[in-house]
């Protein structure tokens, strides 16, 4: 053991160069639990698992010691980079808590120094020590570190060393050094600018931080590490040269960089000029400001734009005059007591116009924002005819500049691109404008000039035309507007009048087509020409294919007036010849309403032929006013045969709607020129071509009739066809008539009949409502009725009773009226659907004896085990709920019961 020590001894005092001074042989001592490492370690010194094993066995021993053992190892291993890396964790974890400026510090930073001698191109080792550096305030020491280690390490790792030392450049404090490194560091990663920039501006170099944005912006292919677009970086670049002019003097052309954004970012132009106004107040050129706020408003081309720029510039406005009101106010006290001659009061007087003119240029700026915002507004679309229309109007009180937008607005729209409106409405108005103000001269000048533009239709210069004739009689000119009108009417040469020839032409060219000329042309020629003209005028008008319905008509009335009359029925023939239906509808009813009003019956044969011609070609749908007319005309001067084969060619004619219509004035018009039983056939042909809604009115009427002739089968008849279409239930009123009717007239078997006959029906028509409710769907996917809905946990909404519906009860329940769910009644009702009608009460008006058989007759059976499943108790019902029915179920004298038809025919036999 003595030996052992010795060993040891000697090893550790043995300087060597890894060790900062030799130890003390005394101070080194051997615990008996070591001695097995030590040996160890004599056979295998080299060996990094020894050192390891017994380094782990005195993890709990003094730091002394384990520093000794630690430099022990790395005598022997000096290569070992896990050794290292264990021993400065060691020495940084000792020294937590000491001061860094104590001797320990230095110690460790002795330490890491003689690692880096051995590990310089580990980069892990050198941001340990970066890390420890960064903890110790030896900014030179650290600085030289880190530039030690960029040298040491290689390119390709220096990207875990940089960004250690500019936090470090960023927090010392000194700004060239750190500008100094930034500026290397640039060099290795230029796309690090970002980074830069943001130092920059962190510490007050505004100039470079703005000339180092330039930069980035000048590259094409720039794109930010951070996320930024090309847009908001220029936009950060405006804000800085506006808000810091002077920093940036001399270092960029910021005005010229700013119009040059103007250019480029369309989308922000309100900004942008706002931001170069700025930079010229800040420099305290506030003329230059006003300048460009003026040249802003003129040129900024959307609404957005204009209030920003507007609104800055108004309040720049404000703040001058307010600023020159304090100088008004200091100037005020400093001249109190001075004489008017004075250097202050001169001064004070100067202010005070100056403020003057402040106050006059907002206030001018206030009048202006309409003009200005109707300016941008045109900048935007300057074929908007609505928008220099009420460009107009913004100067009404100033006709010079109202006469200057006027001529601007008609030089500038375009016909192709006019927008809000025609162009032809803006020479109207220009003209109307010269016309209010008495000078008709310059109205006919500007509708003249107006006529040689090459409009974008013919009904545009046609307006003009029209406005020009219109001025004319307004002036009291007829002659000169009925020469303008005869002008704007004339035909070019027949080889330019086909369709191909008018496209490609002028529109002056297709002027002659446009009708509102011909109408005014024809009114002028009524008043002003002759007579002779006026045909000739109307006779054009047939010749080119440009009349009217409207204007056949106002051709025939003017020769009607005139006394021409077949002139005026040839017009109609001619306008019936060109026209077809239903514009000839008017045509011809005119034209058969003044030949009738002409000649009544004086000209039968030719009225009977108009009449034939007219209803030639005329629809069904509008053919019943022409086949009545006809009718009435040949029953008033006709023969009356003719008149009902008229009237049976019209029914036959007409549409379905119209014919109940004309089948009644038919049977009227029979009854009177023949008498009531020539109505029969009629009625009988109605009845077979009418549909149900209008045939089953007509055999009640027929009924009617046949019942006030004495015919009583005859109407039996009819009543028994016409009750198979009205439903007992929710028209009863039908069935009422008839019963009266068998009760007045009937026997006892008619009577049986009828009530047969209505229980079939209401058999039918109940289930006609069963299928609807079991089957509330159409076959494509139709909506329900409006009667019946879809079932829904149990409930099936139902306006009125449609049968019976197994497993269901009619009724009004919480979910309104309709059909309900009951299991009572899935176990008592049948399930033929022949039984789902209901048995119908004979009514009230049948004999007691009658209504006594029915009810015999019609008593349901009980299903079977009915009393054995359902326990009935009979209770009395008050006689309130039966009103004022209650007591009719009482028992009745003989002298007491009324008299019913079967008792009467039993009595009368």
């Amino acid at each position: 053991e003595l030996g052992l020590i010795a060993m040891v001894a000697a090893e550790v005092a043995t300087p060597v160069a890894t060790q900062p001074k030799a130890m003390s042989p005394s101070s080194v001592t051997v615990a008996v639990e070591d001695i097995l490492y030590e040996e160890d370690l004599l056979r295998n010194a080299f060996s990094l698992k020894y050192w390891m094993r017994y380094l782990d066995a005195k993890r709990k021993t003094p730091a002394a010691s384990r520093n000794v053992l630690f430099e022990r190892a790395l005598k022997h291993l000096p290569g070992s980079y896990k050794l290292w890396r264990m021993y400065m964790r060691e020495r940084r974890e000792q020294l937590k808590g000491q001061c860094p400026l104590g001797a320990a510090h230095a110690q460790a930073v002795l330490v890491f120094e003689r690692a880096l001698i051995f590990m310089h191109k580990m980069p892990r080792i050198w941001l340990e020590y970066f890390e420890f550096l960064l903890e110790v305030p030896r900014a030179t020491h650290t600085r030289h570190a880190f530039d030690r280690a960029l040298r040491s390490l290689p390119v390709t790792q220096h990207e875990r060393i940089w960004p250690l030392y500019l936090r470090f450049v960023s927090q010392l404090g000194v700004t060239e050094t750190a500008v100094r490194v930034y500026h290397r560091y640039l060099k290795y990663e230029p796309d690090g600018a970002e980074e830069y920039i943001e130092f920059l501006l962190s510490v007050g170099r505004v100039g470079e931080a703005a000339q180092r944005l330039a930069e980035l912006l000048n590259r094409e292919n720039f794109v930010s590490l951070r996320g930024q677009t090309r847009h908001s970086t220029w936009l950060r670049l405006c804000r800085l040269l506006s808000e810091n002019p002077l920093q940036v003097a001399g270092k960029l052309r910021a005005e010229a960089i700013i119009r040059g954004g103007l250019r480029e970012f369309e989308s922000e132009v309100g900004y942008i000029w706002v931001s170069l106004a700025d930079l010229f107040i800040r420099q305290a050129q506030f003329e230059q400001a006003r300048d460009v706020y003026e040249e802003a408003i003129t040129s900024v081309m959307t609404v957005r734009d204009f209030s920003l720029v507007f609104d800055a510039y108004a309040q720049y406005e404000e703040s001058m005059i307010t600023n020159a009101m304090d100088s008004l106010a200091e100037l005020e006290a400093a001249a109190e007591g001075e004489a008017e001659e004075s250097a202050a009061a001169v001064e004070l007087a100067e202010a005070g116009a100056d403020l003057d003119i402040r106050l006059a240029r907002l206030e001018r700026l206030t009048e202006r924002r309409p003009e200005l915002l109707s300016s941008v507004l045109l900048r935007q679309n300057p074929h908007s005819v609505k928008e220099w229309m009420r460009r107009v109007n913004l100067f009404k009180s100033e006709p010079a500049r109202c006469i200057h937008t006027y001529a601007t607005a008609v030089k500038t729209v375009s016909p192709e691109h006019a927008t809000h409106g025609k162009l032809s409405s803006l020479w109207v108005a220009f003209a109307g404008f010269y016309e209010k103000h008495a000078d008709v001269k310059n109205a006919r000048a500007i509708l003249r000039k107006a006529c040689d533009v090459h409009f974008k239709s013919a009904d545009e210069l046609a307006l003009v035309w029209l406005e020009r004739a219109e001025l004319e009689l307004r002036a009291h000119k007829y002659n000169d507007a009925l020469a303008l009108l005869r002008d704007a009417t004339t035909p070019p040469p027949p080889n330019e009048r086909s369709k191909k020839a008018l496209e490609a032409g002028p529109v002056r060219n297709r002027l002659y087509r446009v009708t509102k000329l011909w109408a005014m042309y024809a009114d002028l020629e009524e008043s002003v020409g002759t007579l002779d003209s006026a045909k000739r005028a109307y006779e054009q008008m047939f010749v080119l294919k440009v009349i009217t319905p409207q204007l056949v008509l106002s051709m025939a009335a003017f020769l009607e007036e005139k006394g021409y009359f077949e002139q005026s029925f040839s017009a109609y023939e001619r306008g019936v010849a060109t026209f077809g239906f239903p514009w000839a509808l008017e045509l011809w009813r005119a034209y058969l309403s003044k030949f009738v009003g002409r000649y009544g019956g004086s000209k039968l044969e030719r009225t009977r032929e108009l009449y034939e011609q007219s209803l030639e070609k005329c629809p069904p749908d509008s053919s019943v006013e022409l086949w009545r007319g006809y009718a009435l005309y040949e029953l008033q001067h006709g023969l009356a045969r003719h008149a009902m084969r008229i009237f049976e060619r019209g029914c036959a004619a007409v549409a379905p709607k119209e014919r109940p219509e004309l089948f009644r004035l038919h049977i009227s018009k029979a009854a009177e020129a023949f008498g009531v039983a020539r109505t029969r056939p009629i009625y009988e042909k109605a009845i077979e071509a009418l549909a149900d809604d209008a045939a089953r009115l007509l055999c009640l009427e027929y009924a009617q009739l046949e019942t006030k002739l004495g015919e009583v089968d005859r109407a039996r008849a009819l009543y028994t066809h016409a009750a198979q279409m009205y439903d007992p239930v929710s028209e009863a009123k039908v069935w009422s008539e008839w019963n009266d009717f068998e009760v007045e007239h009937g026997s006892e078997d008619s009577f049986r009949e009828m009530l047969r006959i209505k229980r079939a029906v209401k058999a039918q028509f109940a289930a006609v409502g069963a299928a609807t409710v079991r089957a509330p769907a159409t076959s494509g996917g139709g909506e329900v009725g409006a009667a019946v809905g879809a079932a829904q946990d149990g409930y099936i909404p139902s306006d009125a009773w449609r049968g019976i519906q197994r497993g269901s009860v009619f009724k009004k329940g919480h979910l309104g009226l309709g059909y309900y769910r009951d299991e009572l009644a899935a176990r008592w009702q049948p399930l033929d659907l022949a039984a789902t009608a209901a048995p119908l009460e004979p009514p009230l008006d049948a004999p007691p004896a009658r209504r006594a058989e029915r009810e015999g007759e019609e008593e349901e059976e009980e299903p079977a085990g009915a009393d054995a499943d359902v326990s009935v108790t009979q209770r009395r019902v008050p006689d309130g709920v039966f009103g004022s029915a209650a007591g009719l179920g009482k028992k009745r004298s003989a002298e007491e019961e009324p008299i019913g038809a079967l008792e009467r025919f039993k009595r009368a036999r």
